[in-house]
């Protein structure tokens, strides 16, 4: 992708122009941003609505048909189902790592191998997470292993 950004005249608006062969899910998280302003999702905890900035989450995690976002010092519940947080959340940034866990790739403080094919990723904060084997070949690609 290349961006450009030109001064304009004294006279003129601000302008965003996208050229693309196609609006994929990238641009149109990306313009849904620019239109709102919003990078940041909501949680529930408790009787309180939290907006967290998607860099903060470690993982999410479906149990018993809720998901909760993990952050260093939170748990929260999203109404969103995994699969529908998958298509808000930066690509790049998050992976599926099993059927019901998705991890932040930059909070990944290291990986191993472990019994039958799966990996073993320790967070930041000390938590250890299970990628199953389904998901290692792509997390491999996405970290270039």
């Amino acid at each position: 992708m290349k961006i450009t950004i030109l001064e304009k005249q004294p006279d003129e608006e601000n302008e965003i122009i996208v050229k693309c062969d196609y609006i994929d899910e990238n641009i149109t998280r990306l313009l849904n941003q620019f239109k709102t302003g919003r990078s940041k999702l909501s949680f529930y905890n408790d009787s309180q609505i939290i907006l967290l900035d998607p860099k903060e989450i470690l993982y999410f995690e479906s149990v018993d048909d809720k998901v909760f976002a993990y952050t260093k010092d939170k748990v929260c519940e999203s109404r969103l189902k995994l699969y529908m947080l998958e298509e808000e959340l930066p690509k790049d940034d998050f992976f599926r790592a099993s059927k019901a866990v998705i991890v932040n790739l930059s909070k990944l403080q290291s990986l191993s191998p472990a019994f039958g094919g799966r990996f073993e990723a320790v967070l930041q904060n000390g938590y250890k997470v299970i990628i199953s084997r389904n998901y290692v070949a792509g997390l491999k690609s996405k970290l270039g292993l």
